[in-house]
């Protein structure tokens, strides 16, 4: 499903930008009910009628960020793999962990995003965690495949290890304010191996 009207100029990009950042701001602190259209556009600093050329509502903004800030952090944790050419299951992990990490700084709203569609549209909800598993589970079963990782589930692994990401990143950076330094990666990293070590 479509929520947007891309636009065709670079100034119709640059204003449709202004406009999702704006709004992943504001629906970050205030949440999802409390947001209307008028503060997304004067915290964007565009016209409200400027908003109805690219969005026809405000849940259409908000479904369209939670989708585009998904495939930004699909394709970042992608390309960093291709660039540093992993050679084991453990060191994709660790480029996960990393690159999740990263863009969560850049991008704390995204929890309150994510999670606020549950209760919006938990289609949506579902969909965004699906496709990272989707990318997992290849990985995983190649690992399997090669006999670096025990046998198990890849789906439920998949999910396990997303659930891990997600609950360091809030327990810093939510939770506690603060940045996991590579100590904590090295730790994530650590329990992963341990626990999937076919020995």
């Amino acid at each position: 499903m479509e929520y947007v009207k891309l636009p065709k100029t670079k100034r119709g990009e640059l204003t449709l930008k202004k406009i999702c950042e704006a709004a992943e701001e504001l629906f970050a602190q205030n949440g999802y009910y409390t947001t209307d259209v008028s503060d997304i556009t004067r915290n964007a600093g565009v016209a409200t009628g400027t908003f109805y050329n690219y969005f026809p509502d405000k849940n259409s903004v908000f479904l369209y960020l939670m989708d585009d800030l998904g495939r930004k952090l699909r394709r970042e944790i992608k390309q960093s793999k291709i660039e540093e050419a992993p050679q084991s299951f453990i060191e994709l992990e660790r480029i996960s962990a990393r690159v999740y990490l990263s863009f969560v700084q850049r991008h704390w709203g995204i929890f309150h995003i994510v999670w606020q569609s549950l209760f919006m549209d938990v289609e949506i909800f579902k969909l965004y965690f699906e496709r990272f598993s989707q990318g997992y589970i290849k990985e995983i079963e190649q690992a399997q495949e090669s006999g670096e990782i025990r046998d198990m589930d890849p789906t439920l692994l998949s999910f396990v290890l997303m659930g891990m990401h997600q609950f360091v990143a809030l327990k810093h950076y939510v939770f506690d304010e603060t940045e996991p330094d590579d100590a904590v990666i090295d730790q994530l990293v650590e329990f992963v191996a341990r626990g999937l070590r076919k020995d």
